[in-house]
């Protein structure tokens, strides 16, 4: 089973190549400078810590608004 699952992602971001783009750019940054936001991350690969950035709620798409 992946963590976070998709199901859970596309309730945050409701569109996937939104989801997508988010993450690998995300993805890119953590491998370059290695700045994560989470502190135990359960993945081990750039991609998965990204997802379980946005699965927190760290990390959200520029001119996204909260949902009440």
């Amino acid at each position: 089973m992946l963590y976070p699952s998709i199901d859970s992602l596309m309730e945050i971001i409701d569109s996937k190549y939104s989801l997508v783009t988010l993450s690998s750019k995300r993805a890119r940054e953590i491998q370059k400078y290695s700045n994560q936001q989470i502190a135990k991350p359960v993945s081990h690969k750039f991609v998965g810590k990204a997802l379980e950035e946005i699965q927190s709620g760290i990390l959200t798409p520029v001119g996204e608004i909260e949902k009440d």
